[in-house]
């Protein structure tokens, strides 16, 4: 049949992915299961190499995400950390602040002529 002629010759193609022992053989062309047998193979090659490359996507899109994570984990580090030192600076802050304000009335009971000294000034 002159039409799997042309399907086979279409067809007649190397598939670089797959080993060399599981190339698709040329068809002994007057026989039509022969033909439709390297039909098939070819199409189960091709097949294989759609699924080799998305394979070869997602592992690749696997590992921009594993990537990500591990840097979305150091800005969670990074942030703990910032939180932990805002808190402590926060107390810190707190602690001088009521000790500015003791200090202030100690000093106030101390010298209250200075306190007026500086009122008319």
């Amino acid at each position: 049949d002159s039409s799997d002629v042309k399907d086979v010759e279409n067809l007649s193609q190397n598939f670089p992915d797959l080993e060399h022992r599981l190339q698709p053989v040329p068809p002994c062309l007057p026989l039509k299961e022969s033909v439709q047998v390297y039909k098939e193979h070819c199409r189960m090659a091709r097949e294989f190499h759609q699924v080799k490359h998305e394979i070869a996507v997602l592992e690749d899109r696997k590992r921009k995400l594993l990537a990500e994570l591990v840097e979305d984990e150091k800005v969670a580090v990074e942030i703990a950390r910032l939180e932990e030192e805002f808190r402590r600076l926060t107390e810190e802050n707190h602690t001088l602040v009521m000790v500015h304000r003791e200090r202030t009335q100690q000093l106030e009971r101390l010298c209250p002529t200075n306190q007026t000294r500086q009122d008319s000034s």
